[in-house]
This record gives structure tokens, C-alpha cells and sequence, in this order.
């Protein structure tokens, strides 16, 4: 079982999506969670519910969207691995320091404690500024590994970075073996 997250990066929703679905090709069970913000907002590149209703369809269950309903991920499901695809940097700063307040932060911690591995698909804007360190933190975090990285538009976003998403299955795999897919950056 693989536990599949999602976080608020809107934009690249659809391209997680199409991930998702070759993951399943590959007759992975997945678990599907998503943030509270993800769950509950409609924006310029979609409606929240039907977001919802192509994640259960895909999954063939129920989206877990709350800290109460992540919780058990750890101790009751035990995925054999999790991926956050995509993982803002605001979650991605609050894995790098301990803070467990959201349905997506709480399945990673519960994932976490049975030391299996998390892939984190990181797409930020502040990837190269305020979210460096938290990068830095996370890649000598024992079980943590990232989904190699690109700048998506130096010229007008010069501290953006977004995980290259096709290269989670390949990363999924290496993480699922103990090592780092490399490059990363």
C-alpha cells in the first residue's frame, strides 16, 4: 500500500494527478489524503470537489482530509511508503520542524514512526530562499527523500523550484530500496 498525499500547490494538481493514475497502472493500493485547504478550496485551476471525486475514483476510497482520520495511517494501515506530490513549502517547513497541525503533516509523522519511507515532490516558490533550509533539514532526515528538483522559471521565479513529477515512480523505487535518487538538483 502507498499512501499518496496532497498539498495546496493548485497549479500542479492535474500533473499530480496523471502520476497518480500511472501509480495505480502499476497496481499500487493507495491510500488517499489530502490537506484541509486542498479539500475545501475552489480556485482558478479547479473545484475542490472534483478533485475530491477524481482522487476517490482513482483510489477507490474515501479522501482522508482531517488529523483525526490521519492519525491511525502509522499504527492501522502501515503504507509501505507515502509521497507528498505535491508538497508546498509551507508543508514542507512545518515536517522539517516537528509541527504536526494538518491532516497531511499528521499522516507523514504517523507514516514516519514505523521507519518507512517518504517521498516529498516539493513545488514552491521559496524552494531557494526561506524554504532552503528546511530542504537541507529534511535531506538528512533518516526515511525522508526528495523527488529530484528543477527551477521552473528562473528568469521571473529565480528561488522556485518544482519536483520534475515523472520521476516519482524511479524515485519511489530508489526510496523504497534505502537510497536517494540522484541528482536531486
Amino acid at each position: 500500500m502507498i499512501c499518496y498525499a496532497m498539498c495546496g500547490s493548485f497549479c500542479t494538481l492535474k500533473d499530480s494527478f496523471d502520476i497518480l493514475e500511472g501509480l495505480k497502472g502499476r497496481n499500487y493500493d493507495i491510500l488517499p489524503v489530502m490537506s484541509e485547504t486542498t479539500y475545501s478550496t475552489d480556485t482558478r485551476f479547479g473545484k475542490a470537489s472534483d478533485f475530491i471525486a477524481r482522487f476517490e475514483q482513482i483510489c477507490n476510497k474515501s479522501v482522508i482530509h482531517s488529523i483525526k482520520d490521519a492519525e491511525p495511517i502509522g499504527p492501522r494501515f502501515k503504507p509501505d511508503a507515502m509521497i507528498i506530490c505535491p508538497c508546498t513549502g509551507n508543508t514542507l517547513a512545518k515536517l522539517a520542524n516537528g509541527i504536526t497541525d494538518s491532516s497531511v503533516t499528521m499522516a507523514a509523522k504517523a507514516h514516519l514512526r514505523n521507519n518507512r519511507p517518504l517521498v516529498i515532490a516539493l513545488a514552491t516558490n521559496d524552494a531557494l530562499s526561506a524554504n532552503l533550509i528546511n530542504i537541507g533539514k529534511l535531506l538528512s532526515r533518516k526515511n525522508v527523500f526528495f523527488v529530484p528538483l528543477r527551477q521552473d522559471d528562473p528568469a521571473n521565479k529565480p528561488t522556485s523550484m518544482i519536483a520534475d513529477f515523472k520521476m516519482i515512480p524511479q524515485t519511489l523505487d530508489s526510496a523504497l530500496s534505502g537510497r536517494q535518487l540522484m541528482p536531486i538538483f
